[in-house]
Parts: C-alpha cells; structure tokens; sequence
C-alpha cells in the first residue's frame, strides 16, 4: 500500500523542483539561525544564494557526528527551545550522546514518514503493530509508535526485555506486525521454540527490522523461523530517526528513500567526491523539511549505493541498498576491508550453524588476528568431534574464500553468545585495549 499516492509516486522533474524549493528555504534558515552552519558556510566561501540547483549541493561543508558532539547540546537547534517540544539523543558509545530536537511539525513529519513505511510493509488500519523497539531516548521506539497511530493502527507499545512476556502477547493480542532489531527477532523465534509456541499459528504477516546492519541470509533466516515477511528501515536520530527510507513489500528489492523530505548523496569515504548512482560508497543526507535540527550534508559513515531506477510498486522515489557496514565500524584485517554482514552472509550459508555470532580480533606482535566464534544447532554440537573440527574447517575455507583473509573459527554450544534486546554487538576489537 502506498500511503502518500501524490509525492512517492510523483514524477522526478516535479520532485525535484520541489527539492530544489524546500533546500534553498533550510540553507537560508540555517544560515540565518545556526551560527555552525553560518562560519562553515563562509569559510568555505558559499551563500546560500549561490545554490542554484541539486548539483551545486556538493559545493557545501559536510557536517559530521564530531560537529554535533562539539556543539552539544542545543548548538544546532534552528529554532528557541520554547519551540522544541521533543528531545532525542544516540546511545552515546564514546563521550557525550549526540542531541536533536522536534518542533510540533517534525513530529507530525516524523509520524507521517513511519506511517508510510509500515504501509509499505502492508500494514493499514486493522492491523496490530507489535512494537518492540526499545522507547526512551533511542528514536526507535517512539518512531513506530507515531507512525503507526498516524497510520490508524493499533500499536502495542511494549518496547524491549522481557521476551517471555512478549511471546505470551503476540499470541493473546493477536499482533499482525512486528517492529523489532533483526537480531532480537531471531531471539523471539529461539524463546518462543522454547515455550513451545509455534510463529505459524501466529497472525504475523510482515515485519520490519532495522537498527543494525543484517544480510539478505539473515532475511531468510528470520522469514523461515518466523513465517512473516521480513523488510529493511532505514533511519538514524540525526536526520529524522527511523522513517528515512524503507522496502516494500511488493519487491524487497532496496529501500526507498523518501526524497521529498531528504536528499540523498554517496561519496567517496576519503575524497568526498560524489560518486554516480550505482557506485558504492558512504551515504550522505540533507534535510529539507525539519525545523527544529536540520542537517545539511551529514555524512552517516554507512555504506550503500543508490539505485534510481522506479519500483514495480510503483514508488518514484530513489532506492539505497542494504547497508553493508560502516565506514567507522568496517574492520581492517592484515589490509582487507571486512564488514561484520560479509561474515554473516557466509555463517549462514552453512547447515548447522545458528544466525549467532561474534567477530573477536586481536594483535599478535604485529599481526591481526581474526576470531570468528559462532554457535551451533543442538544436533550439530552433539556430533563426535571429527565432525565438529570438519565443520570448522569448512567455515573457516568459506571465509578465506569469500574475504581473501584468514580467520580462526571456534564453535560455541547454542545460546552461550550474549543475546541483545536492542542491537546485537558483533565485534569485540581488543586492539584498542
């Protein structure tokens, strides 16, 4: 279902007019409101005058999450605080969280951008949207939670934790949706298996998982295990939250970017060249409708490629790809470029292995050294050793195959990796200890 049929079926020559419009109003305000924006403007020698046409964009400054940190808290808010009626922040893994704002109208924006993704994963009035990203000040949660009362749909808002209680309420409520992290729809699969309840006499017919990165294998994974329809969100707390860009459920074939509200760049992660549809590169944003914490060519650090080409859903609108990592949490080992997904999408490939895992890399004297720790099925640790050491092997030929590096690999018993109700921590780099 397409929710807003005028502007995500709009033809690209009126799409752009109208982003060329609503860019040209937010580099006035923010040069007028953001001291920020203003010296990096001048410093690069560029008014907001001088951006005659989407192409002229490349030729502004790139905000980054520094810049937001160096500016916190409120340093970029475009409008008074008495305007802000919302205040989100980013987990904050490293120093002080990264804050943003919402005037009344972002939040309606923000409601209306997550309404259309749940109805482009099939959702619409009847149904029961079964939210358990996690609420507070992650934007997850309450993302949903928005979009779904925009959508008219009920919403159970039961965030994360708690799994056995949650199992119990998909199946006495009736929930038709899921909204969690892929990871933490994996685990309701394995806590419902224990409680012997069966996802097929669930009413679950899509779901939408976002957060952290995951593989066109884990998509399998999950709609094997939980006999839904599994689709990508895009979106972080800098731009708008959850709500950027979404799959449809008709193709499942990229996510679409909702260009009427945000203008997408990909770029060379060094040069900050601009690189032509279709090359992979870092993805950049620029807001064009918020008030409260406009951004203008943020740089998000994560890794796709965009696809211009129109869906057979009928949506106009550009599509990314899958992210594949990032370009500050991508892994150098012994020089080769490796994304925790690239792993997963050999993990699961191989019968017997179960959809958890954990990257450790070490230093060894000079050398990297890569540690892939990954659990087993039930029957598979059961097997004589020969056969475990066999499976091992195989894993670790699948890797050097697939990546070109060398990777120690070490079974684990299922369920003895931690499991995470938000996003799952795939990486344990002890170099920087």
């Amino acid at each position: 279902m397409i929710l807003n049929i005028e502007y995500e079926t709009m033809p690209r020559e009126a799409l752009e007019a109208i982003q060329m419009r609503r860019l040209q109003n937010t580099l006035q305000r923010v040069y007028a409101t953001v001291p920020f924006y203003r010296a990096r403007f001048d410093e690069a020698g560029v008014k907001p005058s001088d951006i005659q046409s989407l192409d002229d964009l490349r030729r502004l400054p790139f905000t980054t999450k520094q810049d937001l940190r160096d500016n916190y808290p409120f340093g970029l808010f475009a409008v008074p605080m008495d305007n802000v009626v919302r205040i989100h922040a980013s987990s904050g893994t490293t120093g002080k969280p990264t804050v943003v704002g919402y005037t009344a109208r972002d939040i309606q924006t923000w409601a209306e951008l997550m309404a259309r993704c749940l109805a482009a994963a099939g959702a619409n009035r009847g149904d029961i949207i079964h939210n358990a990203y996690g609420y507070g000040l992650f934007t997850g949660g309450l993302g949903v939670h928005y979009g779904a009362e925009r959508l008219g749909a009920s919403v159970i808002p039961i965030s994360g934790g708690n799994t056995k209680r949650q199992i119990m309420i998909m199946k006495d409520f009736g929930a038709t949706i899921l909204t969690c992290t892929p990871s933490y729809a994996l685990h309701l699969a394995e806590v419902a298996e224990e409680m012997g309840v069966d996802f097929r006499e669930l009413k679950f017919k899509s779901g939408i998982f976002g957060a952290e990165p995951w593989s066109e294998e884990m998509r399998s994974e999950i709609e094997r295990k939980l006999h839904l329809a599994a689709l990508d969100i895009y979106g972080l707390s800098e731009v708008i939250g959850p709500g950027v860009a979404v799959e449809c459920i008709e193709a499942k074939s990229g996510l679409h970017i909702f260009e009427d509200h945000f203008i997408a760049e990909i770029i060379h992660p060094e040069t900050g060249e601009v690189l032509p549809h279709g090359e992979m590169g870092e993805l950049v944003f620029t807001s064009i409708t918020k008030e409260a914490f406009p951004v203008i060519r943020y740089r998000t650090r994560d890794v796709t490629s965009i696809n211009p080409e129109p869906c057979v859903c009928g949506r106009t609108h550009v599509r990314m790809r899958r992210v594949s990592g990032r370009t500050d949490d991508m892994l150098i080992i012994r020089g080769v470029n490796v994304f925790p997904s690239q792993i997963e999408s050999v993990l699961m490939e191989i019968e017997g292995v179960e959809p958890h895992y954990q990257l450790v890399v070490d230093r060894e004297g000079t050398l990297d050294m890569l540690t892939v720790m990954v659990e087993v099925g039930e029957q598979a640790f059961s097997d004589e050793i020969k056969k475990l050491q066999v499976l091992e092997k195989t894993i670790a030929k699948n890797i050097k195959e697939y990546l070109g590096i060398s990777a120690k690999v070490k079974l684990v018993e299922p369920k003895t990796i931690a499991r995470s109700e938000g996003k799952a921590k795939r990486v344990i780099d002890n170099r920087r200890l």
